[in-house]
């Protein structure tokens, strides 16, 4: 075998060791801000909603979506998106309202309850952000660098799944 080719083949395997690498701590990421996100209602007294739940609330912030939208714009993740829709609406988290136009279509914004909820992450938030930068964990520069990546990363799975079948 070429040198050549032993070099390509040993960093595509140390490429695809980083790639699985970098993919489990994605994961793992997530799951820890949700447990993140737990700890803090759980700290404030706020049982009855889930760090999804929580989450959800956060990114919707002051806008107005239909079910559909929750997705596409990236506000929710999972899978069951109905179901933390409805509950959040009987918790009185959420206002659901037919959109006029077309009667199949729900439209939810926060209410002033859910506003709160938003609010408690987002002070969480912010002072994880102060804390990061503050102890010298990661700076701007570094924060950008990641966003860039995974941004990268993201259209590329993106177009994976539009164009290969």
């Amino acid at each position: 075998m070429s040198m050549e080719l032993q070099t390509g083949m040993t960093s595509n395997k140390g490429f695809m060791t980083g790639y699985l690498e970098a993919l489990s701590l994605v994961e793992r990421l997530h799951r820890l801000l949700l447990d993140v996100i737990k700890d803090e209602f759980e700290r404030v007294g706020v049982l009855e909603i889930n760090a999804v739940q929580a989450l959800l609330l956060f990114n919707i912030g002051d806008n107005e979506v239909t079910a559909g939208e929750l997705k596409s714009r990236g506000y929710y993740q999972g899978s069951n998106v109905s179901y933390n829709l409805k509950k959040l609406v009987e918790m009185g988290y959420m206002h659901h309202q037919r959109c006029e136009i077309d009667r199949r279509s729900v439209r939810v914004r926060l209410t002033p309850l859910g506003r709160d909820v938003r609010d408690v992450v987002s002070e969480l938030f912010s002072r994880h952000a102060k804390g990061l930068d503050s102890k010298g964990v990661i700076g701007l520069d570094g924060i950008e660098d990641i966003t860039n990546s995974l941004k990268r990363v993201e259209r590329y799975w993106t177009d994976q799944i539009r164009y290969i079948y």
